[in-house]
């Protein structure tokens, strides 16, 4: 998902037609896409609310003119009240000094803008002491200062980061195109998923399809990679080598595992977005006539009779689901223990 977090509503309300005139506005509950486009969503936000010509909308500042000295400073990386906060140390995450740095610089007075802006870019990367560090000036920003807070991954956020920060949501591409193999399997778990899901047992067979694919996952991992690795050439090495090429081995085979676990539960999550736009379209009596430009898997027929059965409020908390699910499964949580509680909670 490209997900972007702007604290404060009073700001945040006018940046919905920023975003629909610079075209990431369609709403969109899963995030997709890379961070270079949410920087640019997040530096065309900052030219506009300092820019000193904005081009207005019933009043209301909906783009930049690019051209003023303001927009400049903001284009070229040099304006003395936008801070922008990457990861930067060997283990490319965001410190507290970093943090408590530009926390400083908010509580001081815009020196040449409107607004103060920090833009704190892969705000998923923020390790525990940073993020700690950084709550109170979340919930209460200084006046005339603006924090936005960016991630592709919104389900590896602290909980108590996200629950302090309006989200607003951005679409990419539409429609998916995923291998045959994954499509097929999402094909059948969407016309499992149709069918009457009323008791427990039903539940229980979507989660034994879910963990005999991430098996199957799990199993051509572990073979490719250790096909690959140099104990498979190299039998005589001292125990001291061996054993660090198993750690390694065993490191590297979790790590991709939870990769393309991550892009299965991804994958479902898109269809589970496809219920709820269609629910909307059902709730507006077929009015929505963008929901089949915007769905990802309009060839799946499970789609709309799960539709529906739900209303558009529960297709969203589903969608809210999925992303607490990816979010327990980046920390050390039990992952069957997970799906089954995710699962279960699945209006379907």
């Amino acid at each position: 998902m490209d997900a972007g977090f702007v604290p404060g509503v009073t700001t945040a309300l006018s940046v919905v037609e920023l975003l629909a005139c610079t075209g990431f506005g369609l709403a969109d509950p899963v995030a997709v896409g890379g961070l270079d486009e949410l920087e640019t969503v997040a530096r065309t936000l900052a030219k506009t609310l300092n820019c000193q010509q904005p081009i207005k909308k019933n009043g209301v500042a909906v783009d930049c003119c690019n051209k003023c000295l303001s927009c400049q400073k903001i284009e070229h990386g040099n304006h003395a009240d936008v801070h922008w906060i990457r990861p930067e140390s060997k283990s490319r995450v965001i410190l507290i000094e970093q943090m408590r740095e530009v926390m400083q610089e908010l509580n001081l007075t815009p020196t040449e803008a409107e607004y103060k802006l920090a833009v704190i870019v892969a705000a998923d990367r923020l390790n525990e002491k940073a993020a700690n560090a950084f709550l109170k000036t979340l919930e209460e920003p200084p006046a005339r200062s603006i924090l936005i807070l960016l991630t592709t991954e919104p389900q590896r956020m602290l909980e108590t980061i996200v629950s302090r920060c309006l989200r607003l949501n951005f679409a990419a591409e539409t429609q998916r195109h995923l291998e045959p193999a994954k499509m097929a399997w999402l094909t059948a778990f969407s016309e499992l998923a149709a069918a009457e899901q009323k008791s427990l047992l039903g539940r229980y067979r979507l989660m034994d399809v879910l963990l005999r694919k991430l098996n199957e996952l799990k199993e051509s991992i572990d073979e490719a990679l250790t096909t690959r690795s140099p104990l498979q050439r190299y039998k005589d090495v001292e125990k001291e080598l061996q054993e660090k090429w198993e750690d390694e081995l065993t490191a590297a085979i979790e790590a991709e595992y939870r990769r393309q676990r991550g892009d299965l539960l991804l994958a479902l999550q898109w269809w589970l977005r496809d219920v709820w736009l269609r629910t909307l379209e059902a709730e507006t009596n077929g009015e929505n006539v963008l929901t089949q430009e915007l769905l990802n898997f309009p060839q799946v027929a499970g789609t709309q009779r799960v539709a529906r059965r739900l209303s558009a409020a529960a297709a969203m908390e589903n969608l809210r689901v999925m992303e607490q699910l990816q979010r327990w499964l980046s920390t050390n949580v039990q992952e069957a223990l997970a799906l089954e509680v995710g699962l279960l909670k699945l209006q379907l």
